[in-house]
């Protein structure tokens, strides 16, 4: 709409501009005459594929203007190229052979100028060069291969693909490009028409016979026009549909199974062939007849299109040993009107054959409920019942699991019969679970390993066995100057046994010569009043009020509630300001001192035997200290400073002088306080005494105690320090300087140390001989 109103705008300036022209006359507007320009030429087509040899003649172009010094020339994309123009005579002509399905029209500029400046002579027009179609191609298919799919068991009529085939000639020449369909291979199952709609003529095509079709179309032009591209072929697959029932694979199914079988395991498949595919396999398995058909039913595994075999009852070889009945496959989603006869096939016979199975006793009861009245002990509370399900028919034995609930109350004979050992009392506990197991027993009464258990519930009934008593604590109060006749507290009861709806307690006062009085007010509730009025609390701070209260059982029960009525101070309102705190009742039971006795009692045991064992354990220790001083080495120290070699009063020299000496005289010890422990070393004996001692002395006991360490077997078998304080025969102490022990002159030979091991390598090195020095001397 906007577009019109432009137009229309631009329409109507356009004509008031003629209007202010006309109005205004020749002479107020100068008049221009414009020369007249002609170009002549015919309107100009050409054929595609011309057969006449180049260049082909395409049209003339020629002007008014009439030079001699005129020439004709063309400009555009293909000038000079395909195209060219005789300057004298203005003739065009193609020099190239034209397509039209590759450039259908050429678009060209004439000019007319002067021959030696070039000028234009007349304004450039441009024109068109049309080239005619001619039927030089054939229908061409959009693909060669198509691919389609079609329900099986259509009607005829289904349409199935539409092909396409395109035509590259002109299609505003008739009979150029119409595109005719036909069928070449295929034509006996489907058709084509002119559209390219490919459509069933055969109304039976099973997909179970067969599943795909290969069908060859051809296309040609309304002349007839055919070539090698000109063909397609079209692969039709045939979708499945739910038209074939499920067939059973054996006309008879027989399984084995044990009686003990859980209720609905599978004890068994059955097995059909649907040549439906598998999302169109909707099996139902059901029991057609047979006696036992409620024992037994058949699911469908959706997975495999199995049918499940399961028990829905528990099964007993003692009963039954064989179950016979027949079922039917069939499929509620199956197309009827496409379906063929299978008349027989989709039924089947079940035969089940039970094996036997030594099973454990049965009780005859699901569970046992019992009653026990409190407070006595029944002859028999009850019996339970188990026997054996199979044919040797064991003997039972019972007993009472140890998890029972306080199953230490009862005990169980065994044939059944359950006792209780005490008095129970509903009060405390109310209800009892027991369980008891039934166990088969071999000839000599020994339990074979088959067992049972149920549940035993034993309900306590109540007998009037406890008087009321206050519904809870009460702390009444009255005032010392309260009126006559002035609610105090009021009171209600209740009772440890079953209370029927009914219940009525009845209240009074055991002793009614107090200030106070009782008003039964009959719903189980009674009010205590001033009686007279006015008390006295310098008299008496506290009242103790006995209260009578009887139940309506049988036998009635009465029992007996204090109240402690605290006489208190009140302001004129009514009000208590000040009451005396009633002291505490000390009491504890007999229960409870039994209790503490028993605690402190076993405190004093753990403490007494704790203190025995500590007592051992230090004695163990003890000896261990005394046998670690005999087996190890001893490491004897001195740490004091002695008074050179003439000092002989601080210690026993002698012990020194006993290893050289190989003395068997006594110790001399000079010091009491300080036990010679050393000198319960063994010492070497001495094999040859020298004059002088010396190193030979030294190596000689060495070597005796390097042999007594490597032949002692019961020695420790880890590494001790051996300590000899032997020195030497110059002094009573010999002496204790080791600068003469490597002296040049010794007719001593250490190099024996080489040969015994790394441990000695230093002590070689310092008494051995150096070879060099041997050379040098």
């Amino acid at each position: 709409m906007q577009r019109l109103t432009e137009l229309a705008t631009a329409l109507g300036t356009f004509l008031g501009l003629l209007a202010v022209a006309a109005m205004a006359g020749p002479n107020m507007l100068p008049v221009h005459q414009r020369q007249k320009r002609d170009w002549i030429w015919n309107q100009m087509h050409i054929d595609e594929e011309k057969n006449e040899s180049l260049p082909h003649y395409v049209g003339k172009i020629k002007s008014n203007v009439n030079r001699q010094n005129a020439k004709y020339v063309l400009q555009g994309e293909q000038a000079g190229k395909i195209f060219r123009v005789d300057a004298d005579t203005g003739d065009v002509l193609a020099y190239e052979r034209l397509d039209r399905e590759k450039v259908s029209e050429y678009f060209l500029t004439a000019l007319i100028v002067d021959k030696k400046t070039n000028k234009n002579l007349e304004q450039p027009s441009s024109f068109t060069v049309k080239v005619h179609d001619v039927n030089d191609n054939w229908p061409v298919f959009t693909h060669q291969v198509f691919n389609a799919s079609v329900p099986e068991m259509s009607a005829i009529g289904t349409s199935v693909i539409r092909v396409t085939a395109t035509d590259a000639d002109d299609p505003t020449v008739a009979g150029h490009a119409t595109v005719l369909y036909q069928m070449v291979k295929g034509n006996e199952y489907f058709a084509i028409d002119n559209s390219g709609l490919i459509f069933t003529k055969d109304k039976n095509l099973d997909r179970e016979t067969r599943a795909e079709y290969k069908i060859v179309v051809e296309a040609q032009d309304a002349q007839g026009l055919r070539g090698e591209s000109g063909t397609a072929t079209v692969l039709i697959r045939l979708e499945d549909i739910n038209d074939n029932f499920p067939i059973f694979t054996q006309s008879t199914y027989t399984f084995s199974v044990p009686e003990d079988i859980r209720v609905g395991k599978p004890l068994g498949s059955l097995s059909v062939e649907d040549p439906d595919e598998p999302q169109n396999r909707m099996t139902k398995y059901s029991i057609m007849q047979g006696e036992y058909r409620d024992t037994f039913t058949i699911e469908t595994d959706p997975d495999r299109n199995e049918g499940i075999i399961k028990p829905t009852k528990p099964l007993d070889y003692e009963l039954i040993q064989q179950y016979t009945f027949h079922i039917e496959a069939t499929d509620p989603t199956i197309r009827l009107g496409y379906l063929s006869s299978t008349a027989g096939k989709n039924k089947a016979k079940i035969i089940i054959n039970v094996l036997d199975v030594d099973e454990p006793p049965v009780f005859q009861r699901r569970f046992y409920h019992f009653h026990l009245p409190e407070n006595k002990k029944k002859p028999l509370i009850g019996t339970v019942v188990a026997k054996d399900p199979d044919k040797a028919q064991r003997s039972i034995g019972y007993s009472i699991r140890k998890t029972s609930d306080r199953g230490q109350y009862f005990r169980i004979t065994k044939q059944g019969n359950i006792y209780n050992e005490k008095e129970l009392d509903r009060e405390t506990h109310a209800w009892y679970n027991l369980t008891v197991e039934a166990n088969e027993l071999d000839s000599r009464g020994n339990p074979v390993g088959k067992e049972s258990i149920v549940q035993i519930y034993i309900e306590v009934l109540d007998e009037n066995d406890n008087a009321p008593e206050f519904a809870q604590p009460y702390e009444p109060k009255v005032c010392e100057n309260a009126a006559q006749g002035k609610l105090v507290v009021q009171i209600s009861a209740t009772d440890k046994d079953v209370v029927p709806v009914n219940t009525k307690f009845k209240f009074a006062l055991k002793n009614e010569d107090s200030n106070f009085t009782l008003i039964n007010n009959h719903d189980n509730t009674a009010n205590i009043t001033v009686k007279y009025g006015q008390f006295n609390r310098e008299h008496t701070k506290f009242h103790y009020l006995p209260v009578l209260i009887s139940d309506n059982g049988m036998p009635s029960l009465t029992g007996t509630g204090t109240l402690t009525v605290a006489v208190c101070k009140c302001n004129e309102q009514g009000e208590f300001t000040f009451c005396e705190e009633m002291a505490a009742q000390a009491g504890v039971s007999i229960q409870a001192l039994v209790a503490i006795f028993l605690c402190i009692l076993t405190i004093t045991a753990v403490i007494t035997l704790l203190i025995f064992l500590r007592r051992r354990l230090r004695k163990q220790a003890h000896a261990h200290s005394k046998s670690a001083l005999e087996i190890h080495e001893q490491l004897v120290t001195y740490d004091e400073e002695g008074g050179g070699e003439m000092d002989t009063t601080s210690y026993d020299v002698s012990v020194l002088n006993s290893v050289r000496t190989g003395s068997n005289k006594p110790l001399r010890s000079t010091m009491d306080a300080r036990p010679a422990v050393y000198t319960q070393v063994q010492k070497p004996p001495r094999l040859a005494p020298s004059l002088h001692g010396g190193p030979r002395e030294m190596a000689t006991m060495i070597e005796v105690k390097k042999e007594e360490a490597d032949n002692d077997g019961g020695g420790p078998p880890y590494d001790t320090l051996h300590i000899y304080g032997y020195e030497g025969t110059e002094s009573i102490a010999e002496s204790l300087s080791s600068l003469s022990t490597n002296s040049s002159d010794s007719d001593i030979d250490y190099d024996f140390l080489n040969d015994w091991g790394p441990r000695f390598k230093m002590l070689a090195e310092l008494y051995g001989s150096d070879p060099q020095e041997e050379l040098i001397i």
